[in-house]
């Protein structure tokens, strides 16, 4: 699938100095003036994760209400490894969404590379760190076999990746063979998705996340001043670090509570979730502060624009699917890790949720249009669903009902934005 738009943003992008390139530059005077902008842009449709945040808040109300334990701190550690596979496909699956593209072979790639690994650490072996780089190399090599076939000989994304998934199901089967399944032996790997850090270190990540988090605003701060371009007003950067903070303690505090049912206590944060906010943090830099970023954003809103301003269009497409196919390795390392095990079937569903992730977060189907945070709000969105529903005993068709629901509810509210917004998709 593949989008060009008439988009003016695009082109801009496309075609735009280096000065003229800087994140949120605003334009604002002041806080009230910041606002009214934001309102604006809002009613003009670039709503962006707004709803899939009120979704989100409406669920917890929903299932706290409906069930004693989905608030408790058991519970709210489960849904953070439950949702860690989902949250890294979705955030792999946004390089090639922002194209206008698709890749549904990305859960399957996963499959494969985890199979691969986790039958090259078997007993006699090799290191896990060998067969891991192994199994990136697999989800590479993938990546450019798909980017060959639509970057350069133009066959679009939802045949060659279709292909892919159906192909990449057999080579699945070859690797797991006869025994149907493969036990995961290495422990690193076992504790990645299972165990929790000391509460010491739940802070001290904290701390380090605010500390990257200020650095990195004032940095920007720097640049758009050196650029002479206007700040936004420094009370704004302000109030996101106090709204973050806030709720980084919170989260932090009440995951160091005591959550075991035995002798044994079991607090802190699960070892997923800094692994996750730092992957997302360097991405995110990548796709919001680095040139090939805003190529990406640039191509998927008008690839002939793209084009026509210099940008080797050929080359950003090939590696976006390069990337898409790396990233979901890693999300296939959550999944063995949770799971304990390799099997014939792993990655053949996880793929449509990873694409409802970030969907339903705000990333665009039509290209040019989203952000990596929002691919993890919207994979929340998902595993709240899953997991709320599973606490309610509800059967596993009702599930999938509802979040194929959702997923066609945050299309629509994607396609009105975009008409909203002026632009027209082109499929």
């Amino acid at each position: 699938m593949s989008a060009n738009v008439d988009n003016p943003v695009a082109r801009e992008a496309a075609q735009a100095r280096p000065e003229d390139s800087l994140l949120g530059k605003g334009m604002e005077d002041g806080v009230r003036d910041h606002f009214r902008a934001y309102v604006r842009r809002v009613r003009g449709g670039e709503m962006g994760a707004l709803p899939a945040i009120g979704g989100l808040v409406v669920l917890f109300i929903v299932f706290g209400f409906a069930h004693d334990l989905f608030l408790s701190q058991r519970n709210m550690a489960n849904l953070l490894t439950q949702a860690a596979p989902l949250v890294m496909l979705g955030m792999a699956l946004v390089f090639v969404l922002l194209l206008g593209e698709i890749d549904l072979s990305a859960g399957v790639t996963f499959g494969v590379s985890m199979a691969s690994f986790v039958r090259l650490t078997q007993p006699d072996g090799l290191a896990w760190p060998v067969a891991l780089a192994v199994a990136l190399g697999i989800g590479l090599a993938i990546g450019g076999f798909i980017g060959f076939f639509v970057a350069r000989v133009g066959i679009p994304s939802f045949v060659v990746t279709l292909g892919m998934f159906l192909g990449l199901q057999g080579v699945l089967l070859v690797i797991i063979g006869d025994a149907g399944a493969y036990r995961l032996i290495p422990a690193p790997i076992k504790a990645l998705n299972t165990s929790n850090l000391p509460v010491w270190a739940g802070w001290l990540m904290l701390i380090g996340v605010l500390a990257l988090l200020a650095g990195v605003a004032l940095w920007d701060r720097a640049r758009r001043s050196a650029a002479g371009a206007p700040n936004p007003p420094l009370s704004i950067m302000l109030a996101k670090l106090a709204g973050i903070t806030v709720v980084g303690i919170a989260a932090v505090w009440f995951l160091s509570q005591d959550r075991g049912s035995g002798a044994i206590p079991i607090r802190g944060v699960p070892i997923v979730v800094p692994v996750v906010l730092g992957f997302a943090m360097v991405a995110t830099f990548l796709l919001d502060r680095t040139r090939y970023g805003r190529y990406l954003y640039a191509i998927g809103g008008n690839r002939e624009a793209a084009r026509r301003a210099g940008i080797n269009v050929t080359a950003v497409r090939w590696t976006a699917f390069v990337l898409c196919s790396t990233v979901a390795v890693l999300a296939g390392l959550f999944y063995v890790s949770r799971v304990g095990s390799a099997d014939a079937g792993m990655g053949r569903e996880i793929v449509l949720s990873g694409v409802a992730a970030a969907v339903v977060g705000g990333v665009s189907l039509f290209g040019g249009r989203g952000r990596l945070v929002h691919a993890i709000i919207g994979a929340l969105v998902i595993a709240t669903i899953q997991n709320g529903m599973g606490l309610l005993g509800l059967p596993a068709g009702t599930v999938l009902a509802v979040s194929g629901g959702v997923l066609i509810l945050a299309a629509t509210v994607d396609a009105l934005a975009r008409r909203r917004s002026g632009g027209v998709a082109v499929t």
